[in-house]
């Protein structure tokens, strides 16, 4: 007779948001005026911020997850559309942007994240904290973009840092805890 053997799914909600959290702090070190985008900013764009958080999308689709499904798979395109836009901003022969496409562009994601924040209402508060503070981070990110404004761009790259910090916490609290099997580290 053979052993039936049982296998325990990953939980992909950590990869999502390492790869949320490192390249929203990556990226919004430069919005803060600390570092210089390069090709480290795009290529954690690429690789963290897009595919990363797609497979784990991809994953959360398998466990049934609607809401982790449906935020990966949607913030890691996010990211690669991001990419494309500041690497080719003319890709398929279309006008780049100007700041009022950019800042429509941030305030449709701001809406999506807004909703989505409603949905993390009956998770835990750093989940809550990461959608809510991202949910800002496209407001402003939009307002700088329909303005202009230094002073907003700056701003925004804090919040960004903060809202990049509380995902990569989230994300290896859950790794943590996942690991012992028990609350560990305080989500």
């Amino acid at each position: 007779m053979s052993e039936i053997v049982q296998h325990k799914e990953a939980n992909a909600g950590p990869l999502g948001l390492l790869g949320f959290g490192m390249t929203t702090v990556l990226l919004n070190l430069h919005n803060a005026g600390i570092i210089e985008m390069s090709i480290i900013i795009l290529a954690m764009g690429i690789a963290m911020g897009g595919l990363a958080q797609f497979i784990a999308g991809l994953m959360e689709f398998k466990a049934g997850n609607t809401f982790g499904a449906t935020a990966f798979t949607s913030y890691g395109l996010f990211w690669w559309s991001l990419v494309i836009i500041l690497v080719n901003p003319s890709f398929l022969g279309a006008e780049g942007p100007d700041g009022k496409g950019l800042g429509f562009y941030m305030i449709l994601w701001c809406i999506f994240t807004f909703f989505m924040f409603i949905g993390t209402l009956k998770a835990n508060h750093a989940t809550q904290l990461v959608f809510g503070t991202l949910a800002l981070l496209f407001l402003l990110l939009a307002i700088e973009n329909f303005t202009g404004s230094a002073v907003v761009g700056r701003i925004a790259g804090v919040e960004g840092i903060i809202c990049g910090a509380i995902a990569i916490y989230t994300a290896v609290a859950g790794i943590v805890d996942g690991e012992f099997n028990r609350p560990i580290m305080p989500v």
